[in-house]
């Protein structure tokens, strides 16, 4: 199911972004989550819990769906 995900600042980081989703509980979890399930964005396999996601990135999670972040204009760039 594709989703649509906020950005509440410029970006976020991967591991942030399973936080937020519930997908781990805490930051700690996310070098091991991404050891053990295989996450895409956009289309390449990522492990880095630290990559950054920037407005129109899509990120998919075979457990939770698919994420297009949208970049807040709120945010002066």
């Amino acid at each position: 199911m594709k989703q649509n995900f906020q950005l509440k600042t410029e970006y976020i980081t991967l591991g942030q972004l399973l936080k937020e989703l519930n997908e781990i509980s805490s930051g700690g979890m996310a070098k091991w989550y991404l050891q053990e399930n295989v996450i895409f964005v956009d289309g390449e396999p990522e492990n880095r819990r630290g990559r950054k996601l920037y407005g129109g990135m899509m990120v998919e999670i075979p457990t939770q769906g698919t994420f297009f972040m949208e970049k807040n204009e709120d945010i002066l760039e």
